[in-house]
């Protein structure tokens, strides 16, 4: 359990007495790996990020985490006219103290994040004027400044269109594969598990979960048990390459 980058075992958690909203779950994470988390609304996906993330304690289990994490939630507003540079600095909050300015240092590793999500431009400008991409991307740029190296995310690519929605996932896989961090993310959508994740967890029921490498969780019968509507795995050529993914059978 220690090797990993993220454990967790037996676990168990619970709002109010007699009233569990999940037991018995389990699952783990290496460096650089994703691990993609299903379930349907209300079963706990949320809740097991705020367990990971120690905002929440568990009532039975263990969890282990080893590095910094960062969370970065489904829906970010913020409150105040924040400038994109501005967002991103306040990943570095932790480490230069509540009172103290970030450094000229900070900026600039605050810029060089930004210049690599491809946001330099944009540094100047209110983070509430940015498209839903942009900032899920100025959010990844935040993580990094803060050196976290586990980043949990909460259904990172709701409400984008379907090309944002690719570049989310682009990074997602290039942040693991290249920069070696852990990667845990909700997500309805089992065709995005699919293609970014190393491991798959299905939040079955209050007293069951599957998990285990994605190709062999994410199961036509599995993912009809999780859904109750019947799911095709598909399997096409793209750009030379075979591919899968999952398409819903509504009617």
């Amino acid at each position: 359990m220690t090797s990993a980058a993220v454990a967790f075992e037996d676990l168990a958690f619970a709002y109010r007495a007699h009233w569990p909203v999940f037991q018995n779950y389990h699952g783990c994470a290496n460096p650089g790996e994703v691990l993609a988390i299903l379930g349907q609304n209300g079963r706990g996906k949320t809740t097991l990020l705020k367990l990971l993330l120690g905002v929440l304690n568990p009532t039975q289990g263990h969890i282990h985490t080893s590095g910094r994490i960062a969370f970065v939630p489904q829906l970010f507003q913020v409150g105040f006219d924040y400038s994109v540079l501005d967002m991103v600095l306040m990943g570095c909050a932790q480490r230069i103290g509540l009172f103290a300015q970030p450094s000229a240092r900070d900026e600039a590793a605050a810029m060089e994040a930004l210049d690599r999500f491809g946001l330099a431009d944009l540094a100047q400008r209110p983070f509430h004027e940015l498209s839903g991409g942009q900032r899920q991307m100025t959010i990844f740029a935040r993580a990094l400044v803060s050196q976290a190296v586990i980043l949990l995310l909460d259904e990172p690519t709701a409400a984008l269109d379907l090309k944002n929605q690719g570049v989310i996932l682009q990074w997602i896989a290039r942040l693991a594969r290249h920069d070696g961090l852990t990667i845990l993310f909700t997500t309805h959508q089992p065709s995005q598990a699919l293609a970014v994740a190393d491991h798959a967890l299905l939040m079955q029921s209050e007293r069951e979960c599957c998990f285990g490498p994605a190709p062999e969780i994410l199961t036509e019968p599995n993912l009809q048990e999780l859904y109750g509507v019947p799911l095709r795995r598909i399997q096409f050529e793209h750009e030379g390459r075979q591919r899968e993914t999952f398409a819903p059978v509504y009617l």
